[in-house]
């Protein structure tokens, strides 16, 4: 069961990974807000794939420990932590040479929602009730 969970953690992660590159190339091109010196690529694919295994870590002790409501505790843990993430992208601290630092948030904040996602998503296929 652990191997499916990793494994479901790995494509998870790579699947909210790639919808972030490519959210984050609609973004630039429809708004010319370039924030790759930033959010580079290598770091979103490698943010989303760890959260995506730490999930899948995470799951998998919830409901080895918590067999009856380790999945409600996991899925609602899951939420709040993705939510508190959001906070970073208001708080940071941008370059002065970056043009047009108020569009940062609206680049990174749907990008923290993607791993949940493809989570959510994808469970179903690999963990059976």
């Amino acid at each position: 069961m652990f191997k499916k969970l990793l494994l479901l953690g790995l494509i998870a992660g790579v699947l909210a990974g790639v919808a972030s590159l490519i959210y984050q190339r609609v973004y630039a091109h429809s708004l010319e807000a370039d924030f790759s010196i930033i959010a580079k690529p290598v770091n979103i694919m490698i943010a989303c794939i760890l959260g995506c295994l730490l999930a899948a870590v995470g799951y998998g002790l919830i409901t080895k420990w918590l067999p009856r409501y380790g999945e409600i505790i996991f899925n609602f843990v899951f939420v709040i932590l993705t939510f508190a993430s959001i906070l970073g992208p208001f708080g940071a601290k941008l370059p002065l040479e970056i043009d047009n630092p108020q569009l940062f948030p609206g680049l990174t904040v749907p990008m923290h929602f993607f791993p949940a996602l493809a989570w959510f998503t994808l469970k179903p296929l690999f963990v059976k009730n």
